[in-house]
């Protein structure tokens, strides 16, 4: 038999033989304490978890679903996506190390790294979005410990060569760690490229209403796997069994999702970026866009998630087109099955090495809506920015 696809491998672990009858979905179970038949069993996690905080079926199911999409012998649990980038970084690195990530990070894991493990005399060193492998491996050295990824960057999107970085890394002994929520784990598997440690926000495409928050943590090595699996004990963290039966439910459906909205994110960037009052489109899987030779060498498909920026403007403008569109929400995250629009140049300025980009930075994530619909939603608010833009050319009475 060939193997699975992966529509069908999500969902055949649902309906897998030789348990007796059963719901296809497994109990939600809400318990702090386990009860056991005999006292010589209260600490023998054989016959199931021996309190709350080992998880229940459906924290079990899902993580043996994760770790078959990832490729990994253990995928573990955590409360939030930034848990799932601190929890393996508290882990690997102590005091008197060194980590390089890309000057683009995610806002809270920089926060993370410049305030929590900066105070613990971590230091971290980072590298501008754009650097090549060689210039950002001449920032390591021997403290450094761990490489932070992200391909896609955040707001910016720029790519990594990550197989030609994992390689350069291992000759240093220098671990790798990459957030890998853009590509859901569908579009890219970090692990099968070598990377060490693969995490993602399972509150973006995994779960995908908008609902819970969780992330998730997939590697292969055992030293890594007993790190990260104490540190998660240690620090207490828990996954409500309510959380992880709606993400389970979630995965069963995100290739679907990820490759409707995937396609409507492709032909609504292909419009914008012909657009007059678009500088360009920053979503690699667009050709001419930053990154989009890796990607077509890498990826297998991608997120709806991409960066808009503008001719000009100023925050004006982009709050009028903002406030014009109907049917994109403004909020944070993303992955969800609705059309979201945030304004990020605000955020460009805690970089170190500035994008240089020549206008407004806007973020679209792109749903479950009819793109056509989307895109007329889109002419309005291009109108708006226009009207204001020439607002703010007038001469003052």
């Amino acid at each position: 038999m060939p193997p699975l696809s992966d529509r069908t491998r999500l969902i055949a672990s649902a309906t897998r033989r030789g348990s007796g009858r059963r719901p296809v979905n497994p109990p939600i179970e809400r318990a702090s304490t386990m009860l056991s038949d005999d006292p010589a069993l209260m600490q023998d996690s054989r016959p199931g978890p021996v309190y709350g905080l080992d998880g229940g079926s459906a924290a079990r199911e899902l993580r043996a679903a994760l770790a078959d999409l990832e490729g990994a012998s253990e995928t573990f649990l955590v409360p939030s996506g930034l848990a799932a980038v601190t929890v393996p970084l508290s882990a690997l690195l102590r005091p008197g190390d060194e980590i390089v990530a890309t000057d683009a990070l995610y806002g809270p894991s920089r926060r993370f790294l410049t305030r929590h493990m900066a105070e613990r005399g971590v230091v971290t060193r980072f590298h501008p979005a754009q650097a090549s492998t060689a210039d950002i491996m001449a920032l390591c050295n021997e403290r450094t410990r761990v490489l932070l990824m992200e391909s896609p960057a955040s707001l910016t999107f720029e790519m990594a060569d990550v197989p030609a970085m994992v390689q350069e890394c291992r000759t240093r002994g220098v671990l790798t760690v990459l957030d890998n929520t853009w590509a859901a784990g569908l579009a890219f598997r970090p692990l099968a490229h070598g990377v060490d440690v693969s995490v993602q926000a399972v509150t973006k495409y995994v779960a995908g209403h908008s609902d819970i928050l969780m992330g998730s943590i997939a590697v292969n090595a055992p030293a890594i796997g007993r790190a990260i699996q104490d540190t998660i004990e240690d620090m207490g963290w828990h996954v409500s069994p309510d959380d992880a039966w709606l993400a389970l439910r979630g995965l069963r459906t995100m290739p679907l999702r990820l490759e409707a909205q995937f396609g409507s994110a492709l032909r609504i960037a292909e419009w914008l970026q012909g657009r007059p009052e678009v500088e360009r489109v920053l979503f690699p899987p667009l050709p001419g866009s930053v990154g989009h030779d890796l990607w077509r060498r890498d990826f297998e498909g991608g997120a709806a998630l991409m960066g808009v920026v503008m001719k000009g403007g100023d925050r004006s403008a982009a709050h009028a087109l903002m406030r014009t569109l109907s049917l994109f929400g403004m909020g944070y995250s993303w992955g969800g099955f609705e059309s979201l629009i945030t304004y990020e140049t605000p955020q460009l300025s805690r970089r170190l090495h500035a994008p240089g980009l020549p206008g407004q930075l806007l973020r679209l994530h792109i749903g479950l809506e009819d793109p056509v619909d989307l895109i007329a939603d889109l002419e309005k608010g291009l109108e708006a920015w226009r009207a204001q833009q020439d607002s703010n050319l007038q001469p003052p009475a």
